[in-house]
């Protein structure tokens, strides 16, 4: 009998949020975050030892299913920052404006200037050093923010730094990857004019489509919240869904700025509302999202990563970018924490905090991709792909240790779902 891509389907979710879990669950009892286990479960069920997408035996090559795990991905780190911007308290992320500016600012410019030189060194061209510096920008929001969540950080004073500091980051990133596109494409006066098109459309997204969170999505739900017919069958909790979507797809189409950023500003405005919708709709949601998507989203990380690809001849490029990404973030995160009134151990925790590349990182590179500036497999490519994996496997182990000592507290009071 044939299988279908529908019935190969409900086999790959089985298998991969099976494993998720296990992995999870081995990670802390080893005292490490369930994100290290997923994600080494992910590389483990990917193509550099199972290769379970392209699996013969189990019928699942055949019915193509990367490009639907992928989004059933996206719509997990979709949902992810929208629930950190639900459970964040953003006056407290008032507090750190300035913080997170200097550090947003200096800690995706930095990386830049850091890897360019080194990218130049190895006989890149300008072209792909620029691209390389932009794809090392970012940081991983989505990845540190579930560590904090994970071990009650997330309403700190370093957990607020971390998010706004993440939403400043992301922009500046984005903003630079349109300049790079921008003056390799074309340049001189239209460029400029583009140029300037690109940094209104974001910043207009940003204020109004932040007013509009705070403002319109509280007062909508609140005055759904007290038509029972409205509030019945899970109606509260389908309205938050659709808002978290409608920013997600809003935040790219009209601002020009990531999804996740549109999807945590909804988050972020439905914390406004009063504590019963709000508790109603976090419990709807929290169960699907963190047995389902999260889990995804974190092994669909790894199932991408094939380090067969990775050769020996490139292990001095990469460690030359692993080092400039790292010191770069460092550098530009916790010296803005400690001019702006941090302790040491808290610039510390925050700087480490950053260090992480993911989501962002991966799709500036298919942005390389597509545009020829890397092919899949020259060593630069591979290189970045290592750096991301590698970074992105190091922040739950090290954010653990050094949070070890607040988590060991009572006050584990941010609701996760058990994830």
């Amino acid at each position: 009998m044939e299988t279908t891509p529908a019935v190969a389907l409900f086999l790959t979710l089985a298998i991969l949020i099976i494993a998720a879990r296990v992995a999870g669950t081995l990670a802390r009892q080893l005292g490490q975050s369930r994100v290290l286990g997923e994600l080494l479960v992910g590389i483990l069920l990917g193509p550099t030892v199972i290769n379970l997408l392209h699996s013969t035996a189990l019928g699942i090559e055949q019915a193509h299913l990367e490009e639907t795990i992928h989004l059933l991905a996206e719509i997990g780190v979709l949902l992810l920052m929208f629930k950190v911007g639900l459970d964040v308290h953003l006056s407290e992320l008032r507090k750190v404006g300035r913080l997170a500016v200097s550090a947003g600012v200096i800690g995706a410019v930095l990386p830049v200037l850091m890897v360019v030189p080194v990218v130049l060194a190895f006989n890149f061209s300008l072209e792909v050093a620029l691209y390389a510096g932009v794809t090392l920008a970012a940081m991983s929001t989505s990845i540190s923010a579930q560590v904090l969540l994970e071990l009650g950080q997330l309403n700190t004073k370093v957990g607020h730094a971390l998010l706004a500091t993440a939403l400043v980051d992301d922009i500046v990133a984005i903003l630079m990857l349109s300049v790079i596109g921008i003056l390799t494409a074309s340049g001189g006066v239209a460029g400029s004019e583009t140029l300037v098109g690109v940094i209104l459309r974001m910043v207009l997204f940003i204020g109004l489509g932040g007013l509009l969170a705070l403002r319109a999505l509280p007062w909508l739900l609140d005055r759904a919240g007290d038509r029972p017919q409205v509030a019945a069958s899970f109606g509260l909790p389908a309205l938050a869904l659709a808002a978290a979507f409608l920013f997600g797809w809003a935040a790219e189409a009209l601002g020009g700025v990531a999804a996740i950023t549109g999807a945590f500003l909804a988050g972020a405005g439905i914390s406004f509302t009063s504590q019963p919708v709000k508790t109603q709709i976090a419990r709807a949601i929290d169960p699907i999202l963190y047995s389902l998507f999260v889990s995804i989203f974190f092994v669909s990380v790894g199932l991408q990563s094939d380090l067969r690809t990775f050769t020996l001849d490139s292990l001095p490029l990469m460690l030359a970018l692993l080092t400039a990404a790292i010191v770069s973030k460092l550098v530009g995160s916790t010296i803005p924490a400690l001019l702006f009134g941090f302790t040491r151990r808290e610039a510390i925790q925050f700087g480490f905090s950053t260090i992480s590349r993911g989501e962002v990182g991966l799709i500036i590179m298919s942005v390389g991709l597509t545009s020829g500036v890397f092919t899949a497999d020259d060593p630069m490519f591979a290189s970045l792909f290592m750096v991301v994996i590698i970074t992105t496997l190091i922040t739950p182990i090290i954010m653990r240790r050094l949070f070890r000592v607040e988590s060991e507290e009572p006050a584990q009071a941010v609701p996760i779902g058990g994830h």
